[in-house]
């Protein structure tokens, strides 16, 4: 149990700080039906990476950092303008075209950089049990820092999702707040990829949002209960990856499949006995009213 501890202490702890804000973010992705902007965003952040790895800057380092978040500051330019464009075609089409485009031109990079199969490896699924400590307190104040952004404008931010189908000549300030979310959820992805990988990324973003989405309405409730619900499969995960000789991003993830999976058999079994019992309550109204 010791050895449990020591091993996993900081990757728990990163975690911890990773569901803190994707769970939030999730909720705006999820409202604003923009479900893969996180991916787009995350692979993106993964091309500055390897564009770096090429020329021998390692991943981890503070240079690397730099030339990944460049590379998600044009994304956000990218997803901001296109967010008011008058045009039939919707965002979620063009956060898709830049996903295949950044994914592809990684591929490209890769090619020609040495060890590409183990960087393209790393950056899909993260190093997450071997991430330090030093990378969690940074991880934990930018994070943080993002958060009382958010916090401090959360009308701003709750405005423009909460209109998001508003297209047809939006203010400058408008337009401003959106590119500043999409900017500081590339801050925080730029972060986040470098240790946990675009896949884990990713799932901590939707994964909380959609199973806080079957039982829950307003944002409070569907935030405690996203953070209660990461801390939980978290857990299990970490405890799984540690027991089964298992990489820790995918035992994490795979624990966030089960729980959802689990969730939604729920949710389909409760609204099936809620039906039921509405058409026998009907039926039984009719029975009475004929007698």
């Amino acid at each position: 149990m010791n050895e449990l501890l020591i091993l996993m202490a900081a990757p728990f702890f990163e975690c911890l700080v990773l569901v803190g804000i994707h769970s939030y973010l999730g909720l705006h992705v999820i409202r604003r039906g923009i479900i893969f902007v996180d991916l787009a965003f995350a692979q993106i952040a993964a091309l500055g990476l390897t564009v770096g790895f090429l020329f021998n800057i390692m991943p981890d380092s503070i240079t690397a950092y730099w030339i990944s978040l460049i590379f998600t500051l044009i994304g956000a330019v990218i997803f901001s303008i296109f967010r008011f464009t008058e045009s039939k075609i919707p965002q979620e089409a063009i956060i898709g075209l830049v996903y295949a485009i950044a994914a592809s031109t990684m591929i490209i990079v890769i090619d020609r950089a040495p060890h590409g199969a183990e960087h393209i490896k790393e950056i899909l699924t993260g190093d997450l049990l071997f991430v330090k400590w030093n990378f969690v307190i940074s991880a934990a104040i930018v994070y943080s820092l993002i958060g009382m952004f958010h916090y401090i404008f959360r009308n701003k931010f709750l405005n423009i999702t909460e209109n998001h189908n508003l297209k047809h000549s939006p203010d400058f300030n408008f337009r401003l707040w959106d590119f500043l979310f999409y900017a500081s959820f590339g801050v925080i992805i730029t972060h986040s990829v470098r240790v946990a990988g675009v896949l884990l990324v990713f799932v901590f973003l939707v994964a909380p949002a959609i199973f806080t989405s079957l039982f829950w309405t307003g944002w409070r409730e569907q935030l405690i209960a996203g953070w209660i619900t990461g801390i939980i499969v978290s857990i299990g995960g970490l405890v799984t990856s540690y027991y089964l000789d298992m990489p820790c991003g995918p035992s994490v993830i795979l624990f966030y499949g089960i729980t959802l999976f689990g969730a939604m058999l729920f949710y389909q079994a409760k609204c099936y006995l809620n039906n039921h019992n509405k058409h026998k309550s009907i039926y039984n109204i009719k029975t009475e009213g004929e007698m």
